[in-house]
């Protein structure tokens, strides 16, 4: 067994598989966080030695650092179908089923990866779980009625057998936590889900929920990166 390895130099590992399946002329989804920045780094040096893309960023910080790499840029408006997304996860299993959204950024990385041909997930081996739910599952809210929204995520989540505190997310000055899309972030602490498909469904069904972080059937393979080197899980 190898020597323990930073949780960093993993997500580099893992990124820069990733980049080798980007090619000249490709239309990609720039995915948000930790490792999606480190892959979006890589690609900015790929651009400045002449390889010819062009990208959607899923928040405004990926778009700004896109921009500090001169890493063109485009929205689905312009280009509604895209050919890769490569994006981390806070979590996920060997179904490739995903929780993500710990960035806040989860309705736009929804869109752009269900608007791609594949989705790839770069993750380091801490993220690879059994089951979904030790990290708590990121639902986007609309402000208005948030009371009434939270007592109908707990009432869905309790027909479900699951139990756990909500809570909406604090900014690091103390206030709500903003999306880009100007909604609230209620992260429920459910613990193990046993039927992600199902609390997917319900979740959509609350007037209030804009979005939630499970992410199923969207992700085609994921790359993972451990002591040993990358693991490549592909979708059935």
């Amino acid at each position: 067994m190898g020597a323990k390895r930073d949780p960093a130099e993993l997500k580099i590992e893992a990124a820069r598989v990733a980049l080798g399946h980007v090619e000249p002329g490709m239309q990609l989804g720039l995915g948000t966080g930790s490792t999606a920045e480190a892959f979006v780094r890589l690609l900015g040096e790929r651009v400045a030695e002449g390889l010819s893309v062009i990208g959607v960023p899923t928040s405004e910080r990926t778009a700004d650092l896109a921009r500090s790499l001169h890493i063109p840029l485009t929205t689905l408006d312009d280009h509604p179908r895209l050919d890769l997304t490569i994006d981390g996860a806070d979590e996920l299993d060997d179904e490739l089923r995903l929780i993500k959204g710990g960035g806040g950024a989860l309705l736009r990385e929804k869109i752009v990866a269900t608007a791609s041909e594949r989705m790839i997930v770069v993750a380091d081996a801490s993220k690879r779980v059994k089951s979904l739910g030790a990290f708590p599952l990121p639902v986007e809210v609309v402000p208005f009625g948030l009371g009434a929204t939270m007592r109908a995520i707990e009432s869905v989540a309790g027909r479900l057998g699951l139990d756990g505190p909500l809570s909406v997310r604090q900014a690091a000055d103390g206030r709500a936590f903003l999306t880009d899309g100007g909604h609230l972030i209620v992260d429920a602490a459910f613990g193990r889900i046993p039927d992600p498909e199902a609390l997917s469904d319900s979740l959509l069904h609350i007037p209030g929920v804009v979005e939630h972080g499970l992410f199923i059937g969207i992700a085609s393979a994921a790359l993972i990166a451990d002591a040993d080197g990358v693991i490549h899980l592909a979708s059935a």
